[in-house]
């Protein structure tokens, strides 16, 4: 009943760093030695598993330290990375980890979040991988309870040929949305959320958002029941009445859950997390020690030394069993005005031997951005107005001025790279976003003299364009 959107992969076994930069070429503009230097930290990974077992066990992964302003595309080589090779990712925020001892977030929970990042993608695939055997199950279900089979069989004399033609042509009505509003009754034990597991993998680490998430299943199974009826028996044949549609949304994620092998999916997590799972940590500066500090933060310092043990290789309890985090790629960003990477504690700096340091947009970059990779933004902006039939149409001399903006109000202001354009953006396009369904079938013709009309006194004007651009 849905489409799925479809993500090209790359083969992380043959994939060469030549192929990794042009995937992304696509989508980032400029920042070459960053790319180059990702995509041989990732082929290392194949050069790795092909060598002997002594061997492969001492070459560690090349972490990296990405330094760079905001919006330059430090986040989005990394995430597009994951993307390309399928691979466990998740971006955290330095800051937000605590030294152990104090309130707030271990380090720990990283792996934690890695882990189950892995699973659900796992899951995901999975699914894929029996959709039509889930489907024919739902399907079955709903059509049971549109069509019960007793009720054709006391219309028809209870013969089983004549049956099938009708429940045929329901089920194709069913896979053609037209049966999606109309009510049915399902039983409770149909209908009830599968509860997750509360075994080891969520108690024994010790997390307290774990245990919060343990107390709050616990609270939900007492109040739903278990997953074939009331905790008490009291609601056990009960029915509920739903729209195919939603009743649809819930049976799939059922019978989802009901097909995978749960420890199939958590084995191959495991697996994938250990050998191809990627952790950025954003804002590491944030957490050095500023330049001409005359004392040390000590809580800063010692999340430091909390992150060292995991990016040197220690064994984690999560939900998909203990993971070791030795072959863990660990790529840290941060802009690093006030600190340097020096500031850093040398065990941790040690621990990122590779460091690229990334370029500030140009205006010639600020125009590629605009138009070239496959999610640019002005595709995106006549995209969203071809919703309300609208055409918009950019001249050259527009993106060209549109990009000396840019670059001119991130020297004068804030260099918040990349993203100064979503906020030039908005500001140039509020009108026509705003009556655009009053201009329904018309083509809007964006010049530069209308970014100069739209954008050219707020920049003029510096204390206005401190707040709107």
């Amino acid at each position: 009943m849905s489409k799925k959107e479809t993500i090209k992969t790359l083969d992380v076994e043959t994939a060469t760093p030549k192929e990794i930069v042009k995937e992304l070429d696509k989508y980032i503009i400029g920042q070459n030695s960053a790319k180059r230097t990702i995509a041989v930290a990732l082929r290392n990974r194949k050069r790795r598993k092909m060598l002997g077992p002594e061997m492969r066990d001492e070459v560690s992964p090349k972490n990296i330290i990405m330094i760079g302003s905001t919006g330059v595309g430090k986040t989005e080589i990394a995430r597009r990375i994951a993307k390309l090779f399928n691979a466990p990712f998740i971006k955290v925020e330095a800051t937000k980890y605590t030294e152990v001892g104090y309130v707030g977030r271990d380090v720990e929970s990283m792996v934690r979040d890695l882990a189950n990042a892995s699973l659900q993608q796992v899951k995901a695939e999975l699914k894929e991988q029996n959709e039509s055997t889930i489907e024919k199950r739902v399907e079955d279900i709903i059509l049971d309870a549109l069509l019960p089979k007793k009720k054709l069989s006391d219309h028809f004399g209870g013969s089983d040929e004549v049956k099938t033609p009708e429940r045929e042509e329901l089920r194709l009505q069913l896979r053609n949305g037209e049966l999606d509003d109309k009510e049915i009754e399902l039983d409770n034990s149909l209908i009830a959320s599968a509860q997750p597991e509360m075994g080891i993998g969520i108690m024994g680490s010790g997390s307290m958002d774990e245990l919060q998430d343990a107390l709050n299943n616990f609270g939900s199974m007492l109040s739903q029941g278990p997953l074939n009826g009331d905790f008490f028996g009291k609601q056990k044949n009960k029915k509920r009445k739903l729209t195919v549609k939603r009743a649809y949304d819930i049976l799939i994620e059922n019978e989802s859950e009901k097909i995978i092998d749960p420890e199939k999916a958590r084995d191959i997590a495991k697996e994938r997390v250990e050998q191809m799972g990627i952790i950025f940590i954003d804002e590491i500066d944030k957490i050095a020690g500023k330049e001409n500090s005359t004392s040390q933060d000590v809580s800063r310092e010692g999340v430091q030394r909390d992150i060292l043990p995991i990016v040197e290789g220690t064994k984690v309890n999560t939900r998909c069993g203990i993971i070791d985090t030795t072959h863990i790629l660990f790529i840290a960003a941060g802009a690093f005005h006030v600190s340097k990477p020096s500031d850093l504690i040398p065990e941790l700096q040690g621990r990122f031997p590779l460091r690229v340091e990334l370029e500030d947009l140009s205006a010639d970059d600020f125009y590629r951005i605009l138009g070239e990779p496959e999610n640019a933004l002005l595709k995106q902006y006549k995209a969203l107005l071809a919703t309300e039939e609208v055409n918009l149409e950019f001249e050259d001399d527009a993106i060209r001025r549109l990009s000396e903006l840019a670059y001119q109000v991130n020297s004068t202001n804030e260099n918040i790279g990349a993203r100064r354009l979503h906020t030039i953006m908005e500001t140039l396009l509020e009108e026509v976003s705003f009556t655009a369904d009053e201009l329904k079938g018309q083509t809007i013709k964006i010049t530069s003299s209308y970014v100069d009309e739209r954008l050219k006194k707020t920049i003029e004007n510096q204390d206005l364009s401190n707040y709107i651009l």
